[in-house]
């Protein structure tokens, strides 16, 4: 017998650029759900940030991918950023949306055994690509 999907909404605070780890929170809206065998989806409500699975055990890789995006996509301030056209929030704007046109705003998980099946060192990040802090929502959607 199939269970009815289970449906949440967590809100994520940011406080700039970075990768905030919420793979506790996941694993306990799937602890919650009951549901033994599934899939979760994840899914970020905004245009200007994007959704990762990484390593949760090393800080510095968070460090590096971070430094990896800002030198892939500078600021429109740069001067090789000079073609941008929207610039209405600012100079980090439209370099956010070409970060998270790059990077995924959905994710995929199993579920096996009630549990996520990430591997040993996975966590589940929303990687903020704005200069200011925001309060960002990731949909997650269970279904069994």
């Amino acid at each position: 017998m199939a269970r009815t999907p289970a449906q949440t909404i967590l809100a994520i605070e940011t406080r700039g650029p970075g990768l905030y780890e919420f793979t506790d929170r996941a694993e306990g809206f799937v602890a919650q759900a009951g549901i033994e065998t599934g899939l979760l989806t994840l899914f970020v409500r905004h245009t200007s940030c994007s959704l990762l699975i990484q390593e949760n055990a090393d800080p510095d890789v968070r460090v590096d991918l971070d430094a990896f995006f800002r030198r892939l996509v500078p600021s429109a301030d740069d001067p090789a950023m000079a073609y941008l056209v929207h610039r209405n929030e600012g100079p980090d704007d439209m370099p956010a949306h070409i970060k998270a046109a790059l990077t995924p705003v959905s994710l995929s998980i199993p579920v096996m055994n009630g549990r996520l099946a990430l591997g040993t060192w996975q966590g589940i990040y929303l990687f903020e690509h704005r200069q200011r802090p925001h309060r960002r929502e990731v949909v997650l959607h269970l279904a069994g």
